[in-house]
């Protein structure tokens, strides 16, 4: 087999689970992934890192077990970041060029982007990524790539995503305390998005609704582009919390009833069987009906997505989203949850898996909406390092077009002084008498 990348590491560190995945892409432009190791995330809450420690273990457990399939070391990883303090904000750029004659350059797009970065956010916030919408050059607006175009005035809005510093500093502490070094940092909905979602829908018009353990992000594309993006503080152990106090049991009992007998539409159980949960130490045994653990369920997916549509109001495209609605992340898998969501909101819905972009012959473990972010943060990473490899070569080229020219800058001068000395030799000797010699 031959590949067109260089091996990428793809770190996912959430509130449930810790998972380190390691691929390349092959010549058919497919990942190849050939490691992968999961753990249980015990120091992340809500998306944040809350204990350096527990958070530490987990990671270096996981790229453990990545090595260990993969049969290489690691010593770079790209990491995913996520969390209820996530923010977006619209922002206006505008930048006015000295000269109209020449085109619109890479480096102008670039310069006003780089200005965003520059904006005042509140104490203890940073700009994570800065997502152009739209540009307008002089009096021509809803222009989505102005390069190559003559102007004075570029403008643009921007889709801006900020995050806090302390989130991000957290994540760096517990990558490097177990001697990995970070190439780079994705908000986890955008790389969810880039694993599960079709370049049709984006431009269609599509959410994507990534339920994760401990939040719920929220991706709005029309148009191809990134338009709205929320972070809803909770996921599916708010769901777990629920069941815990409805049916007054453990929480692990409350996790296990929800994954094997639960379902997100009571309507939809028809038999109503009786679970029995076992009692302390042979005390009695509690049941449960099935219809009763759905009706806790169903009642706490509602609220979410009442939420996930108040955010796709606020985003301004309510009406502009023919593709409809994508579930992935672990709450996804949840029994009958793309009725309800479908039956409750008006838009159509499926559960985005993973799969798209994974060369044949991947394990059936990956074809899960749990393995979407990690796999996301992948296709970033494999995407992050050939950019790099391009640019890279480009800036050589350059710079060995430049020896060149110097190099046939100063051969053409010195055949031209060579010249000019013959010339001058020779109408001396054919001017000057013999006499004065």
């Amino acid at each position: 087999m031959t590949y067109t990348s260089e091996l990428a590491v793809a770190l996912d560190i959430g509130t449930t689970k810790v998972c380190a995945i390691a691929g390349i892409r092959n010549e058919y432009g497919k990942i190849d992934i050939i490691g992968i190791g999961k753990v249980k995330s015990e120091g992340v809450n809500r998306g944040v890192v809350s204990n350096i420690e527990k958070t530490s273990k987990a990671i270096r457990q996981a790229i453990d077990g990545a090595e260990m399939a993969s049969g290489k070391k690691f010593d770079t990883v790209h990491v995913g970041i996520a969390g209820q303090h996530i923010k977006s904000y619209h922002h206006h750029g505008m930048l006015v060029r000295n000269n109209s004659l020449t085109e619109i350059s890479k480096e102008d797009v670039e310069k006003l982007i780089n200005d965003m970065h520059k904006l005042v956010l509140p104490a203890g916030d940073k700009v994570l990524h800065v997502i152009p919408q739209e540009f307008t050059v002089d009096d021509e607006s809803n222009i989505i790539d102005p390069i190559g175009m003559a102007g004075v005035r570029l403008e643009a809005n921007f889709h801006i995503i900020t995050g806090q510093i302390s989130a991000s500093q957290n994540i760096i502490k517990c990558v490097e305390k177990v001697g990995l070094n970070i190439a780079d940092m994705t908000l986890e909905p955008i790389a969810s998005a880039k694993a599960v979602l079709s370049e049709e829908e984006k431009e269609a018009g599509v959410v994507l609704v990534d339920i994760g353990g401990g939040t719920t992000d929220i991706n709005i594309f029309h148009e191809g582009i990134i338009r709205h993006t929320a972070v809803l503080p909770f996921g599916g152990n708010i769901i777990t919390k629920d069941i815990k106090e409805g049916c007054i049991v453990m929480s692990n009992q409350a996790e296990k009833l929800k994954v094997k007998f639960g379902s997100a539409l009571a309507d939809e159980v028809y038999d109503n069987r009786v679970i029995t949960i076992p009692g302390f130490k042979g005390g009695e045994p509690k049941e449960v009906t099935e219809r009763n653990l759905a009706r806790i369920i169903q009642a706490r997916v509602e609220e979410i997505f009442d939420y996930v549509l108040w955010e796709i109001k606020r985003s301004g495209y309510e009406n502009k989203l023919i593709a409809g609605i994508v579930l992935t992340g672990g709450g996804s898998l949840l029994k009958n949850i793309n009725l309800l969501v479908e039956g409750h909101t008006g838009h159509s819905v499926r559960i985005g898996m993973p799969i798209d972009h994974l060369a044949h012959g991947y394990s059936s473990e990956l074809a899960s909406p749990v393995y979407s972010t990690a796999l996301g943060l992948l296709l970033t990473a494999i995407d992050n390092q050939d950019e790099l490899a391009v640019q890279t070569t480009r800036e050589q080229e350059v710079m060995d077009l430049d020896d060149t020219d110097d190099i046939e800058e100063d051969d053409s001068g010195i055949k031209k002084w060579t010249n000019v000395f013959s010339t001058y030799v020779k109408e001396f000797f054919e001017t000057t008498p013999d006499s004065e010699f």
